[in-house]
């Protein structure tokens, strides 16, 4: 089983402010599907890659959003149990920090 799998709160600290999103992973016939939803918006989660690495379990995908902006981010994050940490990023832009913690299984 994905440790990522479950529904987590993912806060964002970004140029425009802070952001928090819900994000949602599960496991489907060994592939790894998600949404996330904030702003409001839901969007699909895209090219979702999980494997474990020494500090904890490394998942990396896209999201597409239309608010605040339209952007494509890209996200790498390490989970930890219920915690994770890692940052997204979107094109040229800056890397934002992101962190979260799993609000169920």
């Amino acid at each position: 089983m994905n440790t990522i799998a479950g529904t987590w709160l993912l806060r964002m600290k970004t140029p425009v402010g802070n952001i928090e999103a819900n994000y949602h992973f599960e496991e489907q016939d060994g592939v790894m599907r998600g949404s996330a939803t904030g702003a409001g918006e839901t969007t699909p989660l895209t090219d979702i890659v999980v494997h474990d690495d020494p500090t904890g379990q490394r998942v990396t995908w896209r999201q597409s959003i239309t608010k605040p902006l339209r952007l494509n981010l890209d996200y790498d994050v390490t989970v930890n149990g219920d915690a994770l940490s890692g940052e997204s990023r979107a094109g040229r832009l800056p890397r934002t920090r992101v962190s979260g913690e799993r609000t169920s299984a």
